[in-house]
């Protein structure tokens, strides 16, 4: 007697526990970026190669950057050039402030003068623009990693000529590591932003890993959008993003992974006024 009561109370934990668990299945997402120049120019070197690994910030190309070193100096000349007329009309009307007061000048000589310091100051301010234009081309002449990935394609070689629209490297992007998953209508209800999820893939020895959901899509899919009857709405799917915490190397773009999404029965049953309800 004692028991059946034992295996009694141990097959209600289990299927309470499975209750409490929803598998679900899907795919470490495939996700990329290709990089190119902001610039026209030539390839001058690239430091990667298909299959490398790259950290955010790395420089992974270079174009050759003597044309825009020379805009810039030509420049900087310009806006010197600037200066100087402009300190000098400044103290010419200076001393011509000076002179209309004791009537030593006409009026229209120092209102000559002032309007040539005003339209020296305009030039002076559009010099400084081009000038910082040209030292962020010159700066965009190197091609840096915009996060951590792995090289997926090396488009271009040293010697090409590109183009801003021209692509030079296809990047996987490996932080943040998303898998693309589907839950059915009657299991939306079991969901929500931040569940935590733990994430096996069909390889041996390799680790459990955590997760949680970041997105819950709200629109349905594979189904049209007139389908309204009770019999077809059951087999709609909505898609899920579940953010993977602690990815590592092992856990590869493409994978298909299994997904336990954990409830929290305190959680799932309380109401939008914040209490259990029962």
């Amino acid at each position: 007697m004692l028991a059946v009561v034992i295996v009694g109370v141990v097959l209600l934990f289990n299927d309470k526990k499975q209750k409490d668990e929803l598998i679900v299945y899907g795919n470490v997402d495939i996700r990329q970026v290709d990089l190119g120049f902001r610039v026209f120019g030539k390839v001058f070197k690239l430091f990667f190669d298909e299959g490398d690994f790259v950290k955010k910030g790395q420089l992974m190309a270079k174009l050759d950057k003597v044309p825009y070193l020379e805009k810039v100096r030509e420049a900087e000349a310009f806006k010197n050039s600037v200066d100087e007329r402009l300190k000098s009309a400044t103290a010419k009307l200076q001393k011509r402030e000076k002179a209309i007061n004791s009537l030593a000048i006409s009026k229209e000589d120092f209102d000559d003068s002032l309007f040539n310091v005003g339209e020296l100051k305009a030039t002076l301010n559009e010099a400084r623009a081009t000038l910082d234009r040209t030292i962020t081309d010159c700066e965009d002449t190197h091609l840096c990693a915009p996060t951590d990935g792995i090289v997926l394609t090396r488009i271009k070689e040293p010697g090409s000529i590109v183009s801003p629209t021209d692509p030079v490297y296809s990047l996987n992007i490996c932080k943040p590591m998303w898998i693309r998953t589907y839950v059915t209508e009657k299991e939306l209800g079991r969901i929500y932003f931040g569940q935590k999820a733990l994430i096996y893939t069909d390889t041996e020895n390799l680790p459990v890993y955590n997760g949680h959901i970041g997105f819950i899509s709200p629109v349905a899919e594979f189904t049209p959008k007139n389908v309204e009857t009770t019999e077809l709405r059951v087999d709609l799917v909505y898609r899920l993003r579940i953010i993977v915490d602690d990815p590592d190397m092992m856990l590869k773009q493409g994978m298909p992974v299994t997904i336990k999404l954990i409830e929290d029965t305190q959680y799932s049953n309380k109401c939008s006024c914040g209490h259990v309800c029962h």
